[in-house]
């Protein structure tokens, strides 16, 4: 799977440790950025994995940051974007199985390195069941 990956100064460990563990998994990253613990500002990375899961450049997007709420925010805005917070693995899956949700938002100062890791696992190892969701995910991109 090609994933897009990036976060602001708050996310970039977690982000460092999941490439590492995507790279290890077969998967294909390509990160955005942020390079440093240095304070940046998380719109500027979240647009760009955003921009780039619309642009179908990857499959799946992954936005950090210290809430999450942010980059949700911010990765939302993008046509045909679909992002969800997960702070568990529960809630990641859901977010694929029923919201077709294209990009993970995950929150570093509220979860381990190894919760990330186990919330984007079940994140990625989930798909959209379409049936009844199918016209709520429609609903969503038609403003109905």
């Amino acid at each position: 799977m090609r994933i897009i990956i990036g976060s602001d100064h708050a996310g970039f460990e977690l982000k460092e440790y999941l490439k590492d563990h995507l790279n290890g998994s077969g998967h294909t990253v390509a990160d955005k950025g942020t390079t440093s613990l240095d304070s940046v500002d998380y719109p500027t990375f979240a647009h760009a994995v955003a921009d780039a899961v619309a642009k179908k450049e990857g499959d799946i997007g992954v936005v950090i940051c210290g809430s999450g709420n942010g980059v949700n925010i911010t990765a939302n805005k993008h046509e045909g974007v679909r992002s969800a917070l997960g702070w568990l693995p529960e809630v990641a899956s859901l977010a694929r199985q029923h919201n077709n949700a294209n990009v993970l938002a995950l929150p570093a100062r509220f979860i381990s390195n190894e919760e990330g890791v186990s919330i984007l696992d079940a994140f990625l190892g989930a798909e959209f069941e379409g049936g009844r969701h199918l016209r709520r995910v429609e609903g969503i991109e038609n403003h109905i």
